[in-house]
Parts: C-alpha cells; structure tokens; sequence
C-alpha cells in the first residue's frame, strides 16, 4: 500500500511538472470559443476567393501564383448574454502551415440570437473527395427549448447556404 501512496505521489509531482510546461489555454484557444469543426474542401486558382472578408480583418498574406486549396472552419463564439455568433473561416494549407484565408460571420444565426449547443460536420473521416462544405449547427433560440439542427453548405462554387435542417 505504502509503494502505491509513494506512486501516485510520484505521479502528482512529474505531472504537476508538466502542467507547468504547456502554454497558458488562452494562448491556445479563446475560452469564448465554445464549439468548432473544420471540413470539407476548397482549391482555387490565383485572385479567386470564396468566401469575403470580414470588415476589419486583417489582410491575408501575398496571393502566390501557385493555386491554392484547403479546409473551411466553422466555429461559434460565446457572447456575454450566452447567446452565440458563428463565423466561417477559409484556411489554405501553405508550406509554412494553416493560413486564415477569410473570416466571415454566419448572420442567418445571429440574426436569431441563438444558443449553440453543437457543431458537427457531415462526416468525420477527414477524407473530402469534392470541393464544398456541409456541417450541422444544433442551437435553441429559447434556453429551455430542444435543439434544432441547421445546416451550413457551401457547394463547388463557393455559394454559402445556412437554412434550418430538414428531417
């Protein structure tokens, strides 16, 4: 008994350690973040974007000649009232790692002050064979309500559609 007590201090004390090591969470993640997925699939040529900027957003590094591809994100940020906005990011896949393309924020949810309680993409293989987007939002516009699900879909073209999901 004694060897496990003496174990398990062993164990508190290196992880302890360890925990000291990594990185303060904000610097890793927002706490106001509170759900995200990234799928689906994008490639384009030079000057073609999909998706615009965001007002205010920074500007994305210079356009090489090489066509570009990647992966969208999407993501919901908690505001102080407990309701959320949700913004769709274009990430390019470069040498040097992700790149945020463009940000956008998806106004078809906060238009309805919603209170996200999921995201989930369509599937979650990581393996996308055609260019485009399809995740689920679930959110309530009333705290106490059940969840509805809304799907984002963005098609080969960049066309971005947010409506209520079908069953």
């Amino acid at each position: 008994m004694r060897a496990a007590n003496l174990l398990l201090a062993a164990a508190l004390f290196s992880g302890a350690g360890m925990a000291a090591a990594a990185p303060a969470a904000d610097t890793i993640l927002p706490s106001s973040i509170t759900f995200a997925t990234s799928t689906g699939y994008w490639e384009e040529a030079k000057g073609e974007i999909a998706i615009e900027r965001a007002p205010g957003a920074a500007q994305p590094a210079a356009i090489s000649a090489e066509p570009r591809h990647g992966y969208y994100k999407i993501f919901a940020v908690r505001q102080p009232n407990r309701t959320s906005k949700v913004y769709l990011q274009q990430i390019a896949q470069a040498d040097a790692g992700p790149e945020v393309v463009s940000t956008l924020e998806l106004h078809e949810f906060t238009d309805i002050k919603p209170y996200v309680t999921d995201i989930r993409p369509e599937n979650s293989t990581g393996i996308i064979k055609q260019p485009g987007l399809f995740a689920t939002v679930y959110l309530k516009t009333d705290p106490d309500a059940e969840p509805d699900g809304w799907t984002v879909m963005i098609d080969e073209f960049g066309e971005i559609t947010v409506e209520k999901a079908s069953n």
